[in-house]
């Protein structure tokens, strides 16, 4: 898909005379959050952020993800940006945050931007990793981590249904019901299986998954149903068939939030530049 078909804003909110843009690197444990976005009566990350700038900055700042996370899932990299009046130096904002925000969210770098990047946006490609793990390894650090499961599945045939995924399709079979997207159709860039080792290096199985946008759940789904698929014994075939039925109804168990991370966000244009000659 060209990205001219993204049907993204080219232009965003001009910045007043005094006014900055500053950009944050986030990082958060996201088991005692209601997610990313904000909502009423719930505790979210956004908020926490939000209301610690607002207390530094007495402006009512309001900060904009690259993405939104949902419930209990983490994040090794989230971007965010806000505007603002203040003369902080946009570096301080870092320090600032990591002083006051609760140590399950930290910021690794604060810098200035200008009017043409937005957090959301400008975004070229996001990448979600999901973490499996022999429940026989699990430690109690794992605990709202990773998916812990009994039979630690065969990685041949979970890369033979990862590469069904790969390229441009309609996920509606992957998509969930409360999803608004008017088009289901999104890039996958990268969709690949593999095994890492954790701190104390034990055998971590990782799916790793990037595309241009994601739709609501579509990590979780493609990953539960993926596992369910090798547990049954499908062939790489009749996977590829409840992809090509965009049917939501044949698609397995959504898995679990715990063990999804949003891992890597890229604002470069020639990343994956070659995905649109293909």
């Amino acid at each position: 898909m060209a990205r001219s078909d993204w049907k993204r804003p080219e232009s965003f909110k001009a910045l007043a005379e005094g006014e900055r843009r500053i950009a944050l690197t986030l990082s958060y444990d996201g088991s005692n959050y209601h997610g990313w976005q904000r909502q009423d009566g719930c505790m979210t990350v956004q908020e926490e952020i939000e209301r610690v700038l607002r207390h530094v900055t007495k402006e009512e700042i309001v900060i904009y993800g690259s993405g939104r996370t949902d419930s209990g899932v983490h994040a090794l990299m989230q971007v965010a940006h806000f505007d603002t009046f203040s003369n902080i130096e946009a570096s301080k904002f870092r320090i600032i945050l990591n002083t006051m925000l609760p140590h399950s969210i930290r910021c690794s770098e604060s810098v200035e931007k200008d009017s043409g990047f937005h957090a959301r946006f400008s975004t070229q490609s996001r990448e979600y990793w999901y973490l499996v793990k022999d429940i026989g390894t699990v430690t109690a650090f794992d605990e709202n981590r990773v998916l812990a499961v009994s039979r630690m599945p065969d990685i041949r045939r979970l890369n033979e249904y990862a590469s069904v995924l790969f390229g441009t399709h309609d996920f509606t079979t992957f998509s969930s019901a409360r999803d608004k997207s008017t088009s289901k159709m999104r890039d996958i860039y990268l969709s690949s299986w593999d095994v890492i080792f954790d701190t104390f290096s034990s055998p971590v199985l990782r799916y790793r998954v990037a595309a241009n946008a994601f739709l609501y759940n579509q990590v979780r789904s493609m990953t539960g149903s993926m596992l369910e698929a090798e547990r049954l014994g499908l062939d790489k075939s009749d996977f590829a068939s409840m992809l090509e039925k965009k049917d939501r109804a044949l698609a397995y168990k959504t898995a679990a939030a715990c063990a999804l991370y949003l891992a890597n966000i890229s604002y470069d244009r020639q990343k994956y530049e070659w995905f649109e000659n293909l």
